[in-house]
């Protein structure tokens, strides 16, 4: 219940980035920011050891609701058919290295505290 509770809480607050974001932004510049932001936090998260239920409810639960690797693929589909090549690239390039280097960004942080 308290893993729902999370998610449905990470859920809202991808909505409301998103909208805000989209008000600005033409290309899919609230789902990068989210799922970059998600990939530091679960890093930071799992590095700190913590209890397994408040991981399971933080990591699981808010944040996996929170981050949107659906939307993700839905909008690199979406450039790819626009015919947007570079942007596409650029997207998805950022989309996983950028994930890649700041969970383990979040990781190594967590070795501060």
């Amino acid at each position: 219940m308290m893993i729902g509770l999370g998610a449905a809480l990470g859920s809202i607050g991808r909505y409301l980035i998103t909208i805000r974001l989209k008000k600005v932004s033409g290309w899919p510049l609230a789902t990068l920011l989210i799922n970059l932001s998600g990939a530091f936090a679960l890093g930071l998260l799992f590095g700190l050891n913590l209890l397994p239920d408040v991981y399971k409810i933080l990591g699981i639960g808010f944040f996996g609701g929170y981050t949107t690797f659906s939307t993700f693929n839905v909008e690199l589909l979406a450039l790819h058919h626009s015919q947007a090549r570079r942007l596409e690239l650029f997207y998805g390039l950022t989309s996983y290295l950028g994930g890649l280097l700041l969970v383990t960004l979040g990781f190594w942080s967590s070795k501060m505290f």
